[in-house]
């Protein structure tokens, strides 16, 4: 495993990377070819042929996002691989991985399905286009019944589930990376994050990806708030971690015989500021 990984590493350099071989790496070259190493080792429950196709799809959207930067001034294509390392964190096949990293290509790139069929086979090619016609839908209302109907509307276009899913990976790196943004761009992002994306994490049962949407959601809409109620939940954590550490040891001591074995554990509970809620923390 650990051989068929090294390959893979050793045969990274894209046709964008091997003709700027040359050149010294900037460190947001560097940044880039870690952000695929490290996906890379992620990949380790895909097989060979899986993992090829993978490097395929990258160099691929390498090439075709070259010149290409973000905001924040890093180069594009480290957007798209953090996507597909999301999604390789939930495990996806090799198809949503390499959805993941072209699933910009049409609609920034000028690339066409066709393209995309002739170079990758049609499943894939689909998944690309349906994200690309997930993002030209816009949401402009805040009423819950309208934001109800837009949530049907984007499950029912997907008709495959990957496809939503590699849209939740691509928001939630969105809204881990928005600082370089316009206030007036990140605040539309975050309401429209809160109202339509959130709500489809939660019922696809990816309870982490929810509230971190939630969080950051909150973070970019009220950040006075989010900063006053982080405070305080933090400072309330602490209270409750000695509690829980006082507790345990108290019932500790009884349990101290020769005659049995036993093992006492306690868990904190973690509660958000954007919502109240509480979720069991160890």
């Amino acid at each position: 495993m650990v051989s068929r990984i090294a390959a893979a590493i050793k045969e990274l350099a894209s046709p964008a990377s091997r003709r700027f071989a040359a050149q010294a790496p900037t460190p947001k070259d560097d940044a880039a070819a870690a952000s695929f190493a490290a996906l890379t080792h992620k990949l380790d429950y895909l097989d060979t042929a899986d993992i090829k196709r993978v490097r395929e799809a990258y160099r691929f959207a390498d090439e075709a996002h070259l010149g290409q930067f973000r905001a924040s001034g890093e180069p594009y294509i480290t957007h798209p691989i953090a996507v597909a390392g999301l999604c390789a964190d939930w495990k996806l096949d090799a198809q949503a991985i390499m959805a993941a990293l072209m699933h910009d290509a049409m609609e920034d790139c000028g690339v066409t399905k066709a393209e995309l069929i002739e170079r990758f086979g049609a499943p894939t090619a689909d998944l690309v286009d349906g994200l690309t016609k997930l993002d030209k839908l816009q949401f402009s209302t805040r009423e819950e019944s309208q934001a109800e109907s837009f949530r049907k509307m984007l499950l029912a276009m997907a008709r495959d589930v990957r496809v939503i899913l590699v849209k939740l990976a691509d928001r939630l790196h969105n809204m881990r990376t928005m600082e370089a943004m316009a206030p007036a761009k990140r605040t539309r992002i975050a309401r429209e994050t809160l109202d339509i994306y959130a709500p489809i994490a939660h019922r696809l049962g990816l309870n982490q990806t929810y509230r971190e949407l939630q969080e950051l959601s909150f973070q970019h809409l009220r950040p006075w708030r989010h900063a006053a109620l982080s405070k305080a939940v933090q400072k309330a954590r602490g209270y409750r971690r000695d509690i829980v550490d006082r507790s345990s040891a108290k019932s500790r001591r009884p349990l101290r015989s020769p005659s049995f074995k036993a093992k006492s554990s306690g868990a904190r509970k973690r509660c958000s500021p954007s919502t109240g809620r509480c979720a069991r923390s160890t």
